[in-house]
């Protein structure tokens, strides 16, 4: 029934493009096609290069700083009926980094988090399709939070850039809708993240992740989809605090621009694959800032 396949295409294209690697969550409830009860797991990864040193927005001459940050989300759900359902990540984070004269790298599981999802209002029809689904969770401190401690490894690059977990329990909220009419379709959504103290007196800030954008479907059968999606994406974090005292060079501002291809078949597999260029920063401080991302998901329902 094609009306059901784009049910569950819905939750694929409504999925937020991911920002900071220690804040934003994914979520792939819906991507499984929330048709019935049901298990499913997949895996998320978002590859991101920071090689741009930028002073308060502006950018400044770079002495050979770099992170490159791979963050794999490996997830796995399960949908008590066509409205409710339950999902649990664990990151698996790499990350390598460097100056003019010296290079290291961390890895290890982050910040392991628990999600809950509704779908609070959906409109089906052969031509037309509305779905508004919420999202709310909790992050508990699994990862590595010991950079947090440490003095800034070089410049633009500091310890809360390079820790694995934040030491600290945190709330997720989120929200999201998705609108098609024949052939063509829209998605927005914003996901919240609200932090509390964590390790060595340091709290990272309030982090808010938006993203939405026009599509049209390239191919439309009753056993597949193909869709084209224009993706803009943002995120807005204020400044973290180490013991109440803010911390100069973390509040970030970010605008990111690139295509999304998105692929169903049946109400089984579902993947993503996706690229963000950034076309604004503003950042407090000095900080290495991203040159560019990629990311892919795959999801299956059993």
């Amino acid at each position: 029934m094609q009306v059901l396949s784009l049910s569950g295409l819905a939750g694929v294209l409504a999925m937020p493009a991911v920002g900071c690697d220690l804040c934003a969550v994914y979520s792939a409830a819906e991507a499984s096609g929330t048709v019935g009860r049901g298990f499913y797991a997949g895996v998320f990864e978002q590859f991101t290069r920071f090689g741009t040193l930028q002073d308060s927005g502006h950018k400044v001459p770079n002495e050979g700083a770099y992170i490159n940050s791979s963050v794999s989300q490996l997830f796995v759900g399960y949908n008590i009926d066509n409205r409710f359902g339950a999902q649990l990540n664990v990151p698996l984070i790499y990350r390598s980094f460097g100056s003019a004269t010296d290079r290291a790298s961390e890895w290890g599981i982050g910040d392991v988090s628990l999600l809950g999802n509704f779908r609070a209002y959906e409109s089906l029809s052969e031509n037309f399709t509305f779905t508004w689904s919420l999202l709310g969770g909790i992050k508990f401190p699994t990862g590595d939070s010991n950079r947090l401690g440490d003095p800034d490894f070089t410049d633009g690059i500091g310890g809360h850039d390079l820790a694995l977990g934040s030491g600290s329990v945190d709330g997720l909220a989120g929200t999201g809708v998705f609108s098609r009419w024949k052939r063509l379709f829209l998605t927005a959504s914003v996901q919240y993240a609200i932090r509390s103290e964590g390790d060595f007196g340091h709290q990272y800030a309030d982090d808010m992740i938006w993203s939405g954008g026009p599509g049209v479907y390239l191919a439309l059968g009753h056993k597949y989809t193909l869709g084209l999606q224009a993706v803009v994406a943002g995120e807005y974090k204020g400044k973290d605090t180490f013991n109440g005292v803010p911390d100069g060079d973390s509040a970030e501002t970010l605008v990111y621009l690139g295509p999304q291809i998105n692929f169903t078949w049946r109400e089984k597999l579902s993947v993503q694959v996706g690229a963000d260029l950034p076309v604004s920063i503003y950042n407090s401080g000095r900080q290495v800032v991203p040159d560019y991302r990629v990311r892919a998901a795959v999801n299956w329902r059993f």
